[in-house]
């Protein structure tokens, strides 16, 4: 399969690649890799939404967004230039977020004194998921949500 362009949507929910109804026990998910402009992570919030919304999982979307957010943020910030993906799959009970940048240094969390204006992002993301991590080779920071008992 030809590699999709940058910003190209390179997977979509099980039904759209299956052509039948979905089966909830299947996996949903999208793919998605775009340069490290600023504005990415706007964009990247509203493709999860939507997705979430199309999945009946509206009640994850503040939390899961605002863990895009700050993912994809650290991904532009701190990734080198090099491009950034954002891969989100639901299964098992579970939603997971990830971020690649390409970038070998991983995400650490800090420490924010009162007047920082940044130095949050993996703390919010720590408060809204059940978990998160790095990759043992750094280049990917990802986080689980748990999708609550009837999903929405």
């Amino acid at each position: 399969m030809p590699a999709a362009p940058a910003g190209a949507l390179k997977a979509a929910t099980a039904d759209a690649l299956t052509g039948l109804v979905p089966d909830r026990a299947a996996p949903l998910g999208f793919e998605v890799d775009f340069l490290p402009f600023e504005h990415c992570a706007g964009q990247m919030r509203r493709i999860t939404r939507a997705q979430l919304d199309g999945w009946d999982l509206t009640t994850l979307a503040d939390d899961a967004t605002l863990a895009v957010s700050e993912l994809v943020t650290n991904a532009v910030r701190y990734g080198k230039g090099r491009p950034v993906g954002l891969r989100v799959r639901c299964s098992a009970g579970e939603l997971r977020i990830e971020v690649t940048d390409g970038s070998p240094t991983p995400a650490r969390m800090r420490s924010a004194d009162a007047a920082d204006e940044d130095g949050r992002g993996l703390l919010l993301v720590a408060a809204v998921s059940k978990e998160w991590g790095v990759s043992s080779d750094g280049t990917m920071t990802w986080c689980s949500i748990t999708i609550p008992e009837g999903g929405s």
